[in-house]
């Protein structure tokens, strides 16, 4: 089975994460050896990686999105755990510092775009300039909504430099962030997780669902797709992000 060709985004349609069910696991089932798959697919990035590293022709660029406890974090734990540190890099994408502030809204992001022969994460990443500064009217409309098309050039130009693109939004529903966050909340181990800020973001979550419909409507292209990840099952989350690594960096037929 192609994930890619399964959960993509395809370019010029119109999304409707109604239309994307948070539950589905394309008929895969847990009792069949998932984790097995995942460690296959690991053991395989592990050997895409160092063919990238070795031709030094390109880099690829991993993007993760979601609401609060979508899984970003467990994500990068579990499916990037193979690579090795030395050329892959994490970028967790906070409120920006004042001189971030300063300059353009994608200046610290090219900051952190890889070099050729790494791999760069990032979790979270200059979509939130279209997300929380739309939903919390950090910006007025005219900025953000002038963004697409910003980031549309942007993400085209990295492609023109042999940057893999490849972005990844982590569906779950709104019961599942509730059970996650009850969880957060139970377990002392994981309460520094939790801030006032996720129960803000919970109680806007219908104007960050249609913040991020528009994103995936007008920012999924052909050089820098979108895939929407069914996210309530970790176990398939895991699954469906590395298998579609794999798939995106074999058919580059490094050597």
């Amino acid at each position: 089975m192609d994930f890619r060709d399964k959960l993509l985004v395809r370019p010029g349609t119109t999304v409707r994460l109604a239309h994307w069910n948070p539950d589905d696991t394309l008929h895969f089932s847990k009792d069949e050896d998932a984790r097995d798959a995942v460690a296959r697919n690991i053991a395989r990035l592990d050997e895409l990686q160092y063919r990238l590293y070795a031709e030094r022709r390109r880099a690829v660029l991993i993007v993760l999105q979601g609401m609060d406890s979508s899984g970003k974090d467990g994500t990068i734990r579990h499916v990037m755990t193979g690579l090795n540190p030395q050329g892959c890099r994490v970028t967790a994408f906070k409120e920006p510092s004042p001189q971030e502030a300063a300059h353009d809204f994608l200046w610290r992001v090219h900051q952190v775009v890889p070099q050729r022969g790494d791999i760069a994460i990032f979790n979270r990443s200059h979509y939130e300039d279209v997300l929380a500064a739309r939903v919390r009217k950090l910006v007025p409309r005219p900025v953000w909504s002038a963004r697409y098309r910003t980031i549309n050039r942007f993400e085209e130009y990295l492609a023109e430099e042999n940057v893999l693109v490849v972005k990844f939004l982590l569906h779950i529903s709104k019961a599942e962030q509730k059970r996650r966050l009850a969880e957060r909340l139970a377990n002392p181990m994981k309460q520094w997780k939790i801030s006032a800020d996720d129960f803000a973001a919970r109680r806007a979550w219908s104007a960050y669902r249609r913040a991020y419909e528009d994103l995936l409507t007008q920012c999924s292209t052909r050089h820098a797709p979108w895939y929407i990840i069914p996210a309530n099952k970790k176990w398939f989350r895991d699954l469906a992000v590395s298998r579609i690594l794999v798939e995106v960096l074999e058919a580059c037929h490094m050597r």
